[in-house]
This record gives C-alpha cells, sequence and structure tokens, in this order.
C-alpha cells in the first residue's frame, strides 16, 4: 500500500479514545490503520489508563515510536491507582466537563514541539468525548469523530430527546421495570424497526431527570451530528437499516463504515514493530491457548462479560454451575472486580473446581481476538459490547447474550432477531437457564443453525474488508475525503 505524505512531512494524526477498554481496543486498531498509511500518530490515554498500561506491560508499552507516540490528558476523577475499570457515570460526567481545556493545551504543544513532529493535520475523537470537537474547531485543526458502538444504537440514542419529548422518560417509578412496559413495542423509530423498549440502549431505563448517562449518551450522541463526519466500526449489510436512517432522517450524509477493523488491519496493517504495541489494560494469559490447542474443533464455548460488566455473587455463581452443569468445555474470563464488592474466584466452592478439572479454564484476560479465531471456539457467552460483536462476526462465531447496559441490549437483540447468531440469558441468571441454552448452542439443532448463519457473516464481512470491498473503499474515501489527504 502507498503511503499518504505530504512532501517532507507526515499527516499528523491525534486519536482521542474514552477511557475505558471497549473504546481504547478499537481506536489502536484504527491508529495502526492510519500509521499504515503514512500517519504520524499520537494515542491520547487518560493518565490513570496510561499508568494502567504500565503496570499491565511496563514502560516500553507507552514509549512507542518515533511516528507513533503516546500522550496523556487528566480525566479530572479522584486519584486510583486500582486495576479496574473507573465508575462508569463519575467518569463521563468527568470527562465532558474537565478534559476540554488540557486536551487544548495538549494540542497546542504538539503543534510547537520539535521539528521532528509534524504539525496536527487532524483529530479523531470517540464519539462520547465530544470535548475534542471543541478543541480542534478552536484551533482550526480538522475533527473527525469515531462511534465505536453500534450503529442502531446510535440510532436509539439520537431519540433520547423525543423520549423525554413525549413524556415517556423518566418513568414516574420502578413499575416499568415489572409492569410489562419493556415488553411494549416502540413502533415510531425509523432506522429501529421490530424493537421494544427492553431492546433500546439501557440508560434510557430511568426515574430520574436529572440522570446523568441519560443527559449525557443522548446529548453527545447529537453532538457528533456537528462533527464533519463519523466512521462507524461495522460494515454496511449488517446494519443498513440504521446507516439509511442516520443519513435520511438526520440529514448527515457524512458516514463511513469501516469495519469489522479486526479484518480490515489484516489487508492494510503490515507485520511491522508498530503491531506490537496493545492497548490491553489487563496482562493476557497465553497459556489458554495451549489448553485450547487439546481440544476439539468447535467444542468450547469461551465466556467473557468485558471490562466493565460486573453482578451479584449469586449471578456469579449460577452462571457457574450453570456452565459446569451444562457438560462442556469451556473458557471462562474472570476479571478480579467481575462481582460486586468482592474477588470473584474467591465465590467459586471447592466442589465447582472438581466438577470442572477436565472441562474448564478459568483465568483473568486473555487476547480476545485470536481466542475467537481459535478452531476450538464453537461459542461465545458475552455481554454483547460492540467490540466483542465485531470481533464474533470477524470469527464466524454466534453468541449467547447476557447484556449489561448501554448499547448491549440493543446489540444482543439485533444478534438473537435480526442477524440470526444468537441466544439470550434472561437477566435473572439462573443456573439451569444457562446449562440449557450452552447445551443447545453448542450440540443443539438452534445452535447449529446459528453457527451456520455466523460462518455466512464472517463471508460477508471479509467481503467488505478485502481489497475492493465496501469497507476496505470507504476506509479510503474516509482518509481523502474526511482528513482531507490525497494517496
Amino acid at each position: 500500500m502507498g503511503s499518504l505524505t505530504i512532501p517532507n512531512q507526515k499527516p499528523h494524526a491525534v486519536l482521542v479514545p474514552y477511557p475505558a477498554q471497549g473504546h481504547i481496543n478499537p481506536f489502536m486498531r484504527l491508529a495502526k490503520l492510519l500509521h499504515a498509511k503514512g500517519f504520524h500518530i499520537t494515542f491520547v490515554n487518560t493518565e490513570f489508563n496510561h499508568n494502567r498500561l504500565i503496570r499491565s506491560k511496563g514502560s516500553d508499552s507507552v514509549k512507542g515510536f518515533h511516528d507513533f507516540k503516546f500522550e496523556t490528558i487528566p480525566d479530572g476523577m479522584p486519584a486510583s491507582d486500582k486495576d479496574a475499570t473507573q465508575d462508569v457515570v463519575m467518569l463521563c460526567d468527568s470527562t465532558r466537563k474537565t478534559c476540554l481545556v488540557p486536551f487544548k493545551e495538549l494540542l497546542v504543544r504538539l503543534n510547537s514541539s520539535c521539528p521532528e513532529v509534524p504539525p496536527v493535520s487532524c483529530v479523531i475523537s470517540d464519539g462520547v468525548m465530544s470535548f475534542a470537537i471543541k478543541a480542534a474547531e478552536d484551533l482550526g485543526i480538522p475533527e473527525v469523530q469515531f462511534w465505536t458502538a453500534s450503529a442502531c444504537s446510535f440510532v436509539g440514542y439520537l431519540h433520547y430527546r423525543e423520549f423525554i419529548r413525549r413524556g415517556i422518560v423518566p418513568f414516574q417509578n420502578d413499575d416499568y421495570l415489572t409492569d410489562g412496559t419493556l415488553d411494549e413495542p416502540v413502533d415510531w423509530i425509523c432506522g429501529m424497526s421490530n424493537v421494544k423498549f427492553r431492546d433500546l440502549p439501557s440508560f434510557l431505563r430511568t426515574t430520574d431527570p436529572n440522570d446523568i448517562m441519560l443527559d449525557f449518551m443522548g446529548e453527545e450522541a447529537q453532538s457528533c451530528l456537528k462533527a464533519p463526519a463519523i466512521m462507524f466500526n461495522t460494515l454496511d449489510e449488517l446494519e443498513e437499516e440504521a446507516l439509511n436512517a442516520i443519513i435520511s432522517n438526520f440529514n448527515y450524509p457524512n458516514i463511513y463504515t469501516m469495519g469489522p477493523l479486526p479484518l480490515l488491519s489484516k489487508h492494510i496493517v503490515p507485520e511491522t514493530r508498530i503491531n506490537s504495541l496493545n492497548s490491553s489494560l489487563w496482562k493476557p494469559d497465553t497459556k489458554v491457548f495451549d489448553w485450547l490447542d487439546e481440544k476439539e474443533p468447535g467444542s468450547v464455548i469461551y465466556v467473557n462479560y468485558g471490562s466493565v460488566t460486573t453482578m451479584s455473587e449469586n449471578h456469579f455463581k449460577e452462571f457457574a454451575w450453570g456452565l459446569a452443569n451444562s457438560g462442556q468445555n469451556f473458557l471462562w474470563i474472570i476479571r478480579p472486580d467481575v462481582v460486586n464488592g468482592g474477588e470473584s474466584t474467591k465465590n467459586l466452592p471447592d466442589e465447582f473446581l472438581q466438577e470442572i478439572q477436565d472441562r474448564g479454564f478459568l483465568t483473568g484476560w486473555c487476547a480476545q481476538d485470536k481466542v475467537l479465531e481459535h478452531p476450538a471456539i464453537g461459542a461465545f457467552l458475552s455481554h454483547c459490547g460492540w467490540n466483542s460483536m465485531t470481533e464474533l462476526i470477524s470469527a464466524g462465531v454466534p453468541v449467547i447474550g447476557w447484556p449489561f447496559f448501554a448499547d448491549q441490549q440493543t446489540n444482543c437483540h439485533y444478534a438473537s432477531e435480526k442477524w440470526g447468531i444468537g441466544m439470550e440469558v434472561n437477566h435473572d441468571v439462573k443456573r439451569d437457564d444457562v446449562a440449557a441454552l450452552v447445551r443447545e448452542m453448542m450440540v443443539g439443532e438452534r445452535g447449529k443453525e446459528m453457527r451456520i448463519k455466523a460462518k455466512e457473516w464472517k463471508k460477508k464481512a471479509e467481503k467488505a474488508t478485502d481489497v475492493g470491498g465496501s469497507s476496505y473503499n470507504n476506509f479510503d474515501k474516509f482518509i481523502r475525503e474526511a482528513l482531507h489527504f490525497k494517496g
């Protein structure tokens, strides 16, 4: 691939993801893609996550290279040295109130640094970090947004104001949780057909008129429409209805579908030292691959709730015994902080560990994209975060969903009802239900059908990201049109 360069000077892209693992990962993939096209990269983490990377990978992990640098900004949160995801509500409120000034100061400093660093030519910020739009605008720097969640959830967030205007949200009391409201159809959202209230992004579920996340997500989505362009980590065919609605109903044509990024990277990012850069805030366990190598193809269900999901001790134990009673092999990623108020693995009794001795592998973290590509993996029990969804589609693996919050309910609905590759665990987890769903997915007829469908979606994703495919071509268009650089 040819580099997009200016005589004697590289274009310089500054990337600023929301400070959580599920946002940092796709931003790192995008950074490597742009670097492969000849861009100088500045990757901006918060100070908290910068320190977590050092603890996880050592100081070399953030040294970067001469044309791929790491910088930091404060997040405005209280000081902490915990290796855990920060409180999401507090973090969202803090970033939008405190990050504009330090980020703007960083851009000024980058533009006045040594001659070896080219001036900043564009800013790419997370769709929920809209302060970057203002900072770039003030300094006359082109800015675009990267929405790291699904396009269908973006459509949902764009309608938050309408839910408030219609008097639907906030609710009067908590009765809506049990009186059937969540199962009522919502038939007036263009771009999201055949959805119920429970299928919409979860931050609508509030009785508080001053709810931070209701306001934050609704307004951040609206702010994206003020940017010159938005890119999505998706492919046209997967979310066609939602993408068309953004263009037609919101009169916003400047969208670029460039996913799934894991597949696109394989065609553009060469095997260089840049690939050694890893954005994982936890240290992955490489022994999982030795264990997987000993298993039959398609015989293991991979279980991971992502970087933010937490659960009660009771639900954790129900999942554990459901997996054990299913009789299937499983690889279970258990973050230390996944159980509310306790250390996760200490909640597992000895009899459980004895029961799964030959069938289960438990560890704290892994390289998920590589695990999903392993031939032993037959299904994924997931929280249905969009990062996980794009990785399982790239690998051709079906999903059992247990959505936690945000866009995950929407993604789970689409996987189950629209794309034909998913089932859903009841939110009030019961071991018998978990065991039955795992067995059905791994050895049942429905599971067989979903594995076939998942392989079909993988082929469509591979076609879109291959040379000449829609996502591949859109990435080139994104660089030419949105970032204003010619090849």
